[in-house]
C-alpha cells in the first residue's frame, strides 16, 4: 500500500477552505489556533511513518486524552468500573446534564464529559500523583519524554469550566464522585490540555491497533481484553453524538477532540493509526476537515473495520 501517495492525494485535493465551521472558541486559549492548519500521520505495523502538513506541531488534544485516562482506569480497576460508568452512545451533547438527572448520576461512556469526571475521580482516588502518572503513561506508549501539558489551556478551561464544575458536584450529590471537587476538576482540565502531534497521536495509539502490546518494545500494557473494550467504545462513543456518522463515513474506531484533532485505529494484523489535525469544527463539534480526510483515508486505502 503506498500510503504516502494516499497522504498526499488528500493533502492536495482538501484545504480548510473547503469547510464552513469555527474553531472552539468556548475555551479562550484555543480560539486562539491558526484555522489553517492542517496535518496527518499514519504509523503502519511495519514501524513505518508516513505524514504531510502540519503533522509534527503540537496541540491540545482534548477529549482524545480519555482514552488513556479510560486504560489507566481499567488497568487499576477491570470490570468493576463499568458499575460507575455505562457504556452505551449518548445521543445527547457531551456536556449534559439533563442525561445524569434521567439516569441517577451514572454517565452513559467514559467519553463524554461527566464519564470522563468520573474516571478522573477514580484516578485522583487511586493515584498518589494522577497527573504525573498520566503523563509517565503517554511518555512510555510513545517513546516520547517531551509530552506535557499546555498549562496556558488548562488555565483558560479552569476560568470558563463552570458546566464541568457542575456535573462533577452533580454526581457527587449522587453519590458518584468519591474524591473533593477540586482535584477532580484539576486533573481534568490538565487532562484535556494535553498537548501533543499527529505523530505522537499516532504512536500513542498504535497500542490500540496492537492488543495492548507497545510494538517498538513488544511489552504488554493492556490485556488483549482491555483493548478489546476500549476499540468497541471508541467505535460507538468517540465523536460525541457522531459517532455513528463517522463508523458509517470512515467506518474505523477513533476518538476526536475539540483541539481539532482524531485519531483512529485498524487493529491487528493489518494494523495501522492514523492522526490529522485541522482546528475547525462541525456543529457537533468534529473536526470538519479531519473527517473528511479520514472518509477520503479509508476509502482510498479499502482498508476499515468493516
Amino acid at each position: 500500500m503506498d500510503y504516502q501517495k494516499i497522504l498526499d492525494t488528500i493533502e492536495s485535493e482538501m484545504s480548510y477552505r473547503d469547510v464552513r465551521g469555527k474553531v472552539a472558541a468556548y475555551i479562550p486559549e484555543l480560539a486562539k489556533v491558526d484555522p489553517k492548519k492542517f496535518g496527518m500521520h499514519v504509523y503502519c505495523g511495519d514501524q513505518q511513518h508516513f505524514c504531510f502538513g502540519d503533522s509534527e506541531e503540537n496541540f491540545s488534544v482534548q477529549s482524545i486524552a480519555k482514552v488513556f485516562s479510560l486504560s489507566m482506569a481499567m488497568i487499576l480497576m477491570g470490570e468493576d468500573l463499568w458499575d460507575r460508568v455505562d457504556v452505551e452512545p449518548s445521543g445527547d451533547p457531551f456536556n449534559s446534564l439533563t442525561q445524569l438527572e434521567y439516569e441517577q448520576g451514572v454517565p452513559r461512556n467514559p467519553f463524554i464529559n461527566a464519564g470522563a469526571l468520573v474516571i478522573s475521580d477514580i484516578l485522583v482516588d487511586q493515584l498518589e500523583n494522577p497527573k504525573e502518572e498520566l503523563l509517565s503513561f503517554v511518555r512510555k506508549i510513545t517513546d516520547d519524554e517531551s509530552i506535557d501539558f499546555d498549562k496556558a489551556v488548562a488555565a483558560s478551561e479552569k476560568a470558563t469550566g463552570y458546566r464541568n464544575i457542575a456535573l462533577v458536584n452533580y454526581m457527587k450529590a449522587l453519590g458518584n464522585i468519591k474524591c473533593d471537587v477540586e482535584p477532580i476538576v484539576d486533573f481534568y482540565f490538565h487532562l484535556c490540555s494535553l498537548s501533543m502531534s499527529c505523530k505522537s497521536l499516532a504512536k500513542a495509539f498504535m497500542l490500540y491497533a496492537n492488543k495492548g502490546v507497545i510494538l517498538e518494545t513488544g511489552e504488554q500494557v493492556l490485556s488483549a481484553t482491555t483493548v478489546k473494550r476500549i476499540n468497541a467504545l471508541m467505535q460507538t462513543c468517540g465523536f460525541y453524538d457522531e459517532a455513528g456518522e463517522f463508523s458509517f463515513e470512515v467506518g474505523l474506531p477513533g476518538k476526536s477532540g475539540v483541539g481539532g484533532g482524531i485519531v483512529a485505529i485498524h487493529p491487528h494484523p493489518d494494523r495501522y493509526s492514523v492522526a490529522v489535525w485541522s482546528p475547525i469544527l462541525n456543529e457537533k463539534g468534529n473536526s470538519e476537515l479531519g473527517m473528511k480526510a479520514l472518509e477520503k483515508f479509508t476509502s482510498l486505502t479499502g482498508i476499515s473495520v468493516f
